[in-house]
């Protein structure tokens, strides 16, 4: 039988605590600030081989002038571009956008079934626990590195 008073003593609690904080603050989304632009909740999900397409999603509040989100770059994706999903008549269809408007003391959702990234021609599969670094573009602002952390297929943003 182990004793667990050896095993776990009180030198290994400290290093285990670290050991498991550091883990699981490296799957949830990290918020990235530039000017009146707040960026939180980031995530993306996994994917499967093979499959060449994922989508990123995130919330952008602005605390400052109007502005517009004009590009996205990750080294996972060939490309990246600005997405919206809408109804048309009775029909969802997804359309490239030049541009996405984030209102001057407003705030603009990048969530499924609406605005979103869209990463194509995906370098490799995008595993759980991950993540993955997209680089955003606003037109006044300037240029913003967001690390998206991946969760599981078919998963929601983890909350904190």
């Amino acid at each position: 039988m182990i004793n667990s008073k050896k095993v776990l003593g009180q030198k290994v609690w400290p290093s285990l605590l670290v050991a498991l904080l550091s883990l699981s603050s490296s799957v949830y989304a990290q918020s990235a600030k530039i000017g009146g632009l707040q960026i939180e909740n980031a995530y993306t999900r996994a994917t499967v081989p093979g499959q060449q397409v994922a989508g990123g999603f995130m919330k952008i509040e602005n605390k400052g002038a109007a502005d517009q989100l004009v590009s996205a770059s990750s080294p996972v994706a060939g490309e990246v571009q600005l997405h919206e999903m809408a109804m048309e008549g009775n029909v969802m269809k997804m359309r490239q956008l030049k541009d996405l408007a984030i209102p001057a003391g407003g705030a603009v959702e990048l969530k499924p079934g609406g605005y979103h990234l869209m990463f194509l021609n995906l370098k490799g599969p995008l595993a759980a626990g991950q993540t993955v670094p997209v680089k955003l573009k606003f037109a006044k602002a300037g240029e913003v590195e967001v690390q998206l952390p991946v969760n599981q297929m078919g998963a929601q943003q983890r909350q904190h």
